[in-house]
């Protein structure tokens, strides 16, 4: 018995007393694994290089949308600015209308007069 039989064991499985061949049948199914390693380890290269790639990406586009949003952040901080400075110098102009506005100075009962235009030249110099 030098040989197994294929069905038993698989047609590539010899021993190694066989002498029709059983050496380039192991040096075969040696160079098939090693082919398929391989095909295995290039296309595991291939797919760490394009997820290394999509997450160059990613982080490219994070990059972009952080610069952008720091751009924009900016704007409206000067944005606040103007409408802080804005605010102020308003309530300055009402602050000092108040203290020259003839209607806050009048007499009338406003709630009472049926028409603002006689409130207005009741309370106008004259």
């Amino acid at each position: 018995m030098s040989e197994k039989s294929p069905s038993a064991s698989g047609s590539l499985h010899r021993s190694a007393h066989n002498t029709s061949g059983s050496e380039a049948d192991v040096l075969s199914q040696g160079s098939d694994i090693s082919d398929r390693r391989v095909r295995r380890r290039e296309k595991n290269r291939v797919a760490a290089q394009r997820s290394r790639k999509k997450q160059t990406q990613k982080a490219d586009k994070l990059h972009e949308e952080y610069e952008t949003l720091e751009q924009e952040n900016s704007s409206l901080k000067k944005e606040i600015g103007k409408l802080t400075d804005e605010l102020k110098h308003l309530s300055q102009v009402l602050k000092d209308h108040e203290q020259i506005c003839p209607f806050l100075h009048c007499t009338v009962n406003y709630v009472t007069v049926p028409r603002i235009a006689d409130a207005v030249a009741s309370c106008l110099p004259r």
